[in-house]
């Protein structure tokens, strides 16, 4: 019903917008950038599902059904809300912590390649002919805007699905829908804005300047500590931690993770928005080779020194702590792949999941009911990582960048821990407040009976396996 009136109300006047042709005065898109995004969106995306066999690998068998639609139902409801008016929030040019509403359901988001952003400062000391003039009355000159804002949407729709790792097998389906659609419009989007927008608070362009290459603070953070602040909201599961079980498929939880690292190439490659060379002073650059080969060797190293870690404490290196590694290793490259170089990441890679083991196990001390590790792996994982960029960047790598640590810039770690207490702040307050409204209006969990007896039959009325009844006669 809503689709159907937005549409009716909606449709005409915002469809001509939609598909206006690119203006004469306003470069064509460049065709290589434009495949290379459509490209790098798609993997982005695959990474959602990728993440539901991840996660649905860990619960118990009744309950896969459940955990895998809570990461594919992102795919429908940000699908939607992101080009209503998520996209508009999130990037549009507003305030410094949120976007306008002037592109709601993409009005005026066409195939123009640059122009569509307003007067910045940085606009008034570029001339047309200068090679960063595209940078600043665009977010990618080389691409039509619609590109641009389809990869967003990919980020927006994963990012509330790593949360649903703290809730599986005890939220209602219809809170949690109702919580991520809440949760993206009033914490992912600020965010984004802040960090990604021109003029955005946090942002290199007109704010604080924290180096966020693909997500670091936008995406990892946020839902780490929302996932954080939801398990402790939820409670723990009625099994917990008295009758936990092991994971139920980790064949699945291997081909989550391989699905995740394959993605990860459109996530953190793909941030770069080209697949063109520049310079930085007498070098040549090429950021999404450069974030492609940081993404690949993090994750190596992360998963190694994991294995590592087990095989030294443990005994055995196990499969699910290789898959385990390797997502921290992604997630801790994040907001670095495009300011590093390749033995930095290895770095990054070593130091992230070497602080996201132990971080697991103080977990499991301090027995809050993060199901399947979410604040530890991604929270913390991204926490590491944006730290981790203010020490090993470097304008080498990246001339758009600043330098860190390791070359004289102290100040930047002050910026990113800057960016890190900002992030924990509306993630953590935002979610618990949009948590508490909901257990006051509609409820957040299921019943203790339905808890015990799986989601999967109670929330969607089938099984993953057919096995938990046996067949009955219809």
């Amino acid at each position: 019903m809503i689709g159907v009136i937005t549409l009716l109300f909606l449709g005409g006047p915002l469809m001509g917008n939609a598909f206006a042709q690119t203006p004469a005065a306003v470069p064509a898109a460049d065709t290589g950038d434009t495949a290379f995004m459509l490209i790098s969106a798609a993997l982005v995306l695959l990474m959602t599902p990728g993440l539901a066999f991840f996660y649905g690998g860990f619960v118990r068998s009744r309950n896969i059904l459940n955990t895998l639609m809570m990461s594919f139902v992102l795919m429908a409801i940000v699908g939607v809300t992101w080009i209503l008016w998520g996209y508009s929030l999130s990037f549009a040019p507003g305030l410094p912590f949120i976007g306008g509403l002037q592109w709601f359901g993409l009005n005026g988001v066409g195939l123009e390649t640059q122009g569509y952003l307003p007067h910045l400062p940085y606009e008034d000391v570029l001339k047309a002919g200068d090679p960063k003039y595209a940078d600043v009355v665009s977010y990618a000159g080389t691409i039509p805007h619609q590109a641009f804002t389809i990869y967003q949407a990919m980020f927006a729709i994963i990012t509330p699905a790593l949360i649903s790792g703290a809730l599986v097998e005890r939220m209602s389906f219809r809170a949690y829908c109702l919580f991520v659609l809440l949760w993206s419009t009033f914490v992912y989007a600020p965010l984004a804005h802040m960090v990604w927008a021109k003029g955005g608070f946090l942002g290199l362009y007109g704010g604080l300047g924290a180096l966020d290459f693909a997500g670091g603070t936008v995406v990892h953070i946020s839902s780490g500590v929302s996932a954080l602040v939801a398990a402790i909201v939820l409670g723990p599961r009625k099994t917990h931690p008295d009758r936990l079980s092991p994971p139920h498929n980790v064949p699945f939880i291997l081909l989550g993770a391989g699905l995740l690292w394959f993605g990860w190439f459109g996530f953190n490659a793909g941030s770069a928005l080209s697949v063109a060379s520049g310079t930085s002073g007498n070098l040549t650059t090429n950021l999404a080779t450069t974030a492609f080969v940081a993404t690949n060797t993090a994750a190596a190293a992360a998963a190694l020194m994991w294995l590592i870690l087990e095989a030294v404490l443990r005994g055995k290196p196990t499969a699910v702590g290789a898959a385990t590694g390797a997502v921290a290793g992604l997630v801790g490259i994040t907001p670095a792949a495009g300011f590093v170089t390749p033995l930095s990441a290895i770095l990054v890679g070593f130091i992230t999941a070497f602080v996201c083991f132990y971080a697991v196990s103080f977990k499991h001390k301090l027995q809050i009911d993060d199901a399947l590790d979410t604040f530890p792996v991604h929270g913390v994982g991204g926490t590491v990582g944006a730290i981790l960029t203010a020490i090993f960047a470097t304008t080498q790598v990246n001339g758009g960048g600043k330098d860190g640590v390791l070359r004289g810039n102290f100040g930047e770690l002050g910026v990113e821990l800057a960016a890190i207490a900002v992030a924990y702040l509306i993630a953590g307050v935002g979610t618990w407040i949009i948590l508490k409204v909901l257990d006051a209006t509609v409820g957040l969990r299921v019943k203790e009976e339905a808890e015990l007896q799986g989601l999967d039959i109670n929330e969607h009325g089938e099984e993953g396996y057919n096995s938990e009844f046996g067949d009955r006669p219809i």
